[in-house]
């Protein structure tokens, strides 16, 4: 069994707040004996595109931030999946940074396909890659790429992921529904669509988000058969939990995918 973390926490009250927030998870995941926490979409230093109150990027600070979170996570011995934002060639990407167990930079996800209403903070990126935790090889797909791209997991898939990690930011608007079961009937179509994204792909998904009052949706991780393994309770703060037997993610439809040719469009 892989036990992994997802950071189901509250909108960060500053960025230096993100920063103890995020080092607090850390420590809790270490107590529980978690391989790897994951945290929401741009945790570092909190998202941006719906928030004004969110200071100015920094690139400074986010370096200064992701080295102190290194450095607790090689003590810790967890991998870490931490959604940040980061700044390259001037431009504003939403990323994921992926720090080993020892404390080691890995590298980056960056978000490729932006919602529209990014498009005036964030640029979007190219390229996708896959992780390793050990026994572990797990994917990264970024809020509305998981929502609305199917190809976005069946890549990771693909290449060899047991898991794909699926931090967002998604809260509650005047009119929405105000869920209590995942997967229910009456729940946004985005918590089927990741439900979706496992059965297709034969692959566990594991998706983050903020905690906030009636959150339309919330941290949840979907078997391989596109059931629900578990989830944290609509709108409280906490580390949730969850042990996977990765000899579940077989990948078998992943990999049985056969890309369709104009011509079998066309006919």
């Amino acid at each position: 069994m892989t036990r992994i973390a997802l950071a189901n926490l509250p909108f960060p009250s500053s960025r230096e707040g993100s920063v103890r927030a995020a080092i607090e998870a850390i420590t809790d995941a270490r107590g529980h004996g978690a391989a790897v926490i994951c945290f929401p979409e741009c945790y570092l230093p909190g998202y941006r595109a719906w928030n004004d109150e969110v200071a100015p990027p920094d690139q400074a600070f986010l370096e200064r931030a992701w080295n102190e979170i290194a450095e607790v996570s090689g003590k810790a011995g967890i991998t870490t999946v931490l959604g940040t934002e980061r700044i390259v060639d001037g431009k504003l990407r939403i990323s994921v940074l992926v720090i080993d167990r020892d404390g080691s930079i890995v590298g980056f996800q960056d978000k490729v396909q932006l919602d529209p209403s990014e498009d005036e903070t964030y640029s979007p990126a190219s390229g996708r890659r896959v992780f390793t935790a050990d026994e572990l090889t797990f994917g990264v797909a970024i809020c509305h790429e998981g929502f609305r791209y199917p190809e976005t997991f069946r890549f990771a898939a693909r290449e060899g992921a047991q898991l794909v990690f699926h931090p967002h930011y998604h809260k509650w608007m005047p009119g929405d529904h105000k869920p209590t079961t995942y997967g229910e009937a009456a729940n946004t179509f985005h918590e089927k669509a990741l439900m979706c994204r496992a059965a297709e792909n034969t692959c566990f998904v594991a998706t983050v988000n903020y905690a906030s009052e009636h959150s339309p949706t919330t941290s949840a991780v979907i078997n391989p058969d596109g059931t629900v393994l578990s989830y944290q309770p609509y709108g409280v703060a906490g580390v949730h939990y969850a042990d996977l037997d990765l000899s579940q993610a077989t990948r078998l439809l992943a990999n049985r995918f056969k890309p369709l040719g104009l011509e079998a469009i066309v006919s």
